[in-house]
């Protein structure tokens, strides 16, 4: 069963754009947004099992050295959309 999450990235001033167009190359993201607040980007991920989940969070994103933290949701269900 596929697992669905949102990836929230806090990331170097400057660095937004820059981040959300590499990571929006990854097969696994389904979406990416730039926002305001307290985190930088917004990131919807479909992955096969929480093995790849991982490893697109530990070797792909975090690796990124604009990427100071990520802060990942797994959805437990959807209700629209």
């Amino acid at each position: 069963m596929a697992i669905y999450a949102y990836v929230l990235l806090t990331v170097k001033s400057g660095s937004e754009r820059e981040v959300s167009e590499s990571v929006s190359r990854y097969d696994e993201v389904l979406e990416v947004s730039e926002v305001y607040g307290e985190y930088d980007v917004l990131i919807k991920v479909k992955a096969e099992d929480l093995p790849q989940l991982d490893n697109l969070l530990t070797y792909r994103m975090r690796s990124n050295p604009n990427v100071l933290l990520t802060y990942t949701m797994i959805i437990a269900r959807a209700h629209k959309g």
